[in-house]
């Protein structure tokens, strides 16, 4: 599939780092660093604008490097694309760690996974079907490892 992107920035387009990746890695298009002390959160321009075929989203999202090494996280992870948006694709970065952290230009700061989607009509209803599981909802399933054998 192909997407129309205009890259403003002077870093590379986002791009997928392995064969089989999933997300594509994004780009700080920022003119200096910028220092996030602990618990801080910033947008960060990535210098791009895309526009996305209906039916489809981009997802925004942490990079697990940055999160586990220095608590670098997007703060509204997933973030969503709609394919209607055209204006500077932007990443709200948070430092969830003790000490800060400064971003550099043209550092990869997120990835983005670009996913189909439908949309839904509500059907208002009475009830719903019965199941198993039924209303049980955090926790209920329990931590044990649930053999089908035994």
């Amino acid at each position: 599939m192909q997407v129309k992107i205009v890259n403003k920035s002077e870093h590379p387009l986002p791009a997928y780092q392995t064969e089989h990746a999933a997300g594509m890695d994004v780009h700080a298009a920022i003119d200096a660093p910028v220092t996030l002390q602990s618990l801080e959160r910033a947008l960060i321009s990535t210098g791009f604008f895309m526009e996305l075929p209906v039916g489809y989203e981009a997802q925004v999202r942490p990079r697990s490097g940055l999160a586990y090494k220095h608590g670098l996280t997007v703060l509204n992870s997933p973030g969503t694309i709609d394919a209607d948006y055209r204006g500077e694709v932007k990443v709200l970065l948070v430092n969830l760690s003790n000490e800060a952290y400064t971003v550099q230009p043209g550092e990869r700061i997120a990835q983005i996974v670009v996913a189909k989607h439908e949309q839904i009509r509500w059907q208002a209803v009475e009830s719903l079907s019965e199941t198993t599981r039924g209303a049980g909802g955090y926790g209920s399933t329990g931590k044990q490892l649930r053999m089908d054998n035994d």
